[in-house]
């Protein structure tokens, strides 16, 4: 049986999680009220094989903590819970490593699909994590047909990809290329097409898993 970590500075919400958790079916390892919490309770007790993992917290945030475990203990996995529906949030987490992005007002039932496809499947895939991703994230192979996308694509396309997979807004990125704003929503459209996928979320995922930006 899996076990679980939550990291969450809200005691109530998390406590409420934890009995949640239980009631499908996993068990806790433990809780912790940010990351700083989390590390020390890490080096001491069990290893969890997945965490729950809130953002805005005191001390280390989610963004933060998530980033040491990948850097630290790439084997645990996690599983973003937060309040934040935001794109830049989405795409920072996963930059970070995170696993799969979910808020915490999903049903319970969505919950459970999450963290069984992370723990089973490496990624979950949501409304808010959408496009045609599965195989950039999962396969690399020379034959990928994602790679062939890759070289299709022009100098100003992967310029735009760059800045997309940013905190930068679209009006932003326009003015970082010294393009229109509306030069640039064609380049977004036309990534759209080309790369399979509809949010920007899709793009940054495309241009993280490819190495267009740095993870």
């Amino acid at each position: 049986m899996a076990a679980i970590a939550l990291v969450d500075d809200h005691v109530v919400l998390r406590r409420g999680l934890a009995s949640l958790i239980r009631e499908i079916g996993y068990t806790i390892a433990f809780e912790a009220d940010n990351g700083d919490g989390f590390i020390r309770k890490l080096e001491t007790g069990p290893e969890p094989d997945l965490v729950l993992m809130d953002i805005n917290m005191p001390g280390k945030d989610g963004y933060q903590t998530t980033l040491w475990l990948k850097q630290n203990r790439p084997n645990i996995r996690v599983l973003a819970l937060s309040m934040l529906d935001d794109e830049t949030a989405i795409i920072r987490m996963l930059k970070n490593g995170a696993r799969g992005y979910i808020l915490k007002e999903c049903e319970p039932a969505e919950l459970k699909t999450a963290i069984d496809d992370v723990l089973q499947k490496e990624f979950y895939y949501s409304d808010l994590v959408t496009g045609r991703l599965v195989n950039s994230v999962h396969r690399l192979e020379n034959d990928d047909p994602d790679k062939k996308r890759l070289l299709r694509l022009t100098e100003k396309e992967i310029q735009f990809l760059k800045l997309a997979a940013t905190e930068l807004t679209y009006k932003e990125v326009a003015s970082e290329m010294k393009l229109s704003p509306r030069t640039v929503d064609g380049y977004r459209d036309i990534l759209f097409e080309k790369l399979g996928v509809k949010t920007r979320v899709g793009l940054a995922i495309y241009a993280i898993r490819h190495g267009i930006v740095p993870i």
